[in-house]
């Protein structure tokens, strides 16, 4: 069975063996994710306990004032890198990508100054003025990564890209515990910990890719290169700029809309609870979309994307759904077990969070086929939609004072933009609706059974240490009963040997 569709044709053994195999690339991302997601788990009991919600809340303001910059920094010339058949074209629209970098980082500095008051004012969070000077050099080094990550994805550094995150969640850890048990528990050491995290690794990229690719750099860069670069592929900057500088505004629209109509606190809930949720579904998915944005270009030109879009697809939903029927049945009974009793309202954020998104995580990988396609302005356009309903989602909550509606309508509105990009892109490579749903049924109906238990627990007042217990009992059941009938998947998780992407069994 293939690892995408047992249906697909073969591929040469010659470009098999050139390209390299999608699940073992898949792989090496995935087990560096892995690694990442359990530290997480390991760390996120001890972190929650020490630091309160209000030091969370304060620095999800931070990171998601510069994660929006980071996000274009490059002006989406990174996304062209893994393009061009030559290298040294590849290396000039890097040298494009970071000159984007210098240039987005050293206005945003001073956009960040000027706003020294009113940004803070804006927030409705004075505390967060003191850290607005180190933005342009958290933007700096998060581009740099961005740009050198998909410089190393075009040679399939797969590894290279699961060390860096290693790299990442091992320091991230280490610094934060040590602080906390010292003391430092305020949002300072969260804030500053993430700016040293984005050096750390940028620094790591940076040398090794010089040491591999310095003389085809200091050979092949050039200002009339770049320039040809820029111009062939000025679609990026034209249009995915301000998709994803949308994107990346709806995604952070609830931290500052929260921040401005509720507390700090509220905003740590949100934050820790959409971390959660987010996280071990991006497990795969993002390891995913990295590997499928190199491949989907090859399935392309050999014919072959519609059966890797639909393999994909159904893999997508069989990993997530589980969590998401879980959270969304006993989200408040799993954070009080593992992140304390204070943490329960993250809990319930979550179980209003969930479906919401699962279609985002299907949608994710799926996305990148707009690049792939070169339909940018459809990107941009659905990205437009998004930004849009989850403004007015959350503005009605704020104005009326209300949390909850405003999480309800902010996941209602996701569920049928998400769900409408995904049955947009699957129709672009000629899968209908039907084929999607009966996919997610036939999954939605093995869980079923999981979710009857679960609702039963609920209603009888089970504890919520009880609810845990069976929930990890279902997920062990699941992932047996994934070993059994979908080896492929499996073997992601297990890190064995997978077969060669194209090849039947």
């Amino acid at each position: 069975m293939d690892l995408m569709r047992n249906s697909a044709p073969e591929i040469s053994d010659k470009k098999s063996q050139s390209r390299g195999s999608f699940a073992s690339d898949l792989l090496k991302l995935v087990s560096g994710s892995m690694f990442a997601q359990v530290l997480g788990i390991l760390t996120g009991p001890i972190l929650s306990r020490l630091f309160a919600p209000d030091a969370y809340g304060l620095t999800a303001l931070f990171t998601s004032l510069t994660g929006i910059v980071i996000a274009i920094s490059c002006l989406r010339y990174e996304l062209s890198i893994v393009l061009p058949v030559r290298d040294e074209d590849a290396a000039n629209l890097l040298g494009v990508s970071l000159l984007s970098v210098a240039g987005v980082s050293s206005l945003a500095g001073l956009l960040f100054f000027s706003g020294y008051y009113f940004i803070p004012q804006w927030l409705n969070e004075p505390n967060i003025q003191g850290y607005l000077w180190l933005v342009p050099f958290s933007i700096f080094f998060g581009g740099v990564v961005v740009a050198l990550n998909y410089w190393n994805t075009r040679f399939r550094r797969f590894g290279r890209l699961t060390i860096s995150r290693v790299i990442r969640s091992l320091s991230s850890g280490f610094i934060l515990i040590s602080v906390g048990f010292l003391g430092y528990t305020t949002a300072a050491s969260m804030i500053w910990t993430a700016v040293i995290i984005q050096i750390i690794v940028a620094l790591f990229l940076v040398r090794l890719t010089w040491k591999d690719d310095g003389q085809l750099f200091r050979q092949q860069i050039s200002v009339n290169a770049m320039l040809h670069g820029a111009k062939r592929y000025r679609k990026f900057p034209k249009y995915h700029t301000w998709a994803a500088l949308l994107n990346k505004v709806s995604w952070q629209l609830p931290t500052f809309m929260f921040s401005i109509y509720f507390s700090p606190a509220v905003v740590g809930y949100y934050a820790l609870g959409n971390r959660v949720l987010r996280k071990p579904m991006s497990l795969v998915g993002g390891s995913l979309s990295q590997v499928f944005f190199q491949r989907a270009a090859d399935a392309k030109n050999d014919g072959t994307l519609t059966v890797l879009v639909e393999g994909l697809y159904r893999r997508l939903v069989r990993v997530g759904l589980l969590p998401a029927v879980l959270f969304s049945i006993v989200g408040r009974e799993l954070f009080i077990v593992v992140y304390g009793p204070n943490w329960a309202e993250a809990g319930s954020y979550t179980q209003i969070l969930a479906v919401w998104t699962f279609f985002w995580f299907i949608s994710s990988p799926l996305g990148t086929l707009y690049s792939v396609l070169e339909k940018q302005e459809k990107s941009l356009l659905i990205n437009g939609m998004i930004f849009v309903t989850r403004f007015v989602s959350l503005v009605i909550g704020g104005i009326l004072d209300n949390i909850w509606l405003a999480l309800f309508l902010f996941s209602i509105s996701g569920i049928f933009t998400y769900g409408y990009l995904s049955l947009s892109i699957m129709r672009t490579v000629g899968i209908n609706w039907a084929t999607m749903f009966k996919i997610l049924l036939s999954n939605l109906m093995l869980l079923t059974p999981m979710a009857l238990v679960l609702i039963t627990l609920k209603i009888i007042q089970a504890g919520p240490i009880i609810i845990f217990i069976v929930t990890i009992f279902f997920i062990s059941a699941y992932f047996l009963y994934i070993a059994k009938t979908d080896p492929d998947l499996m073997r992601i998780f297990g890190r064995m040997k997978l077969p060669r992407f194209g090849a039947s069994q």
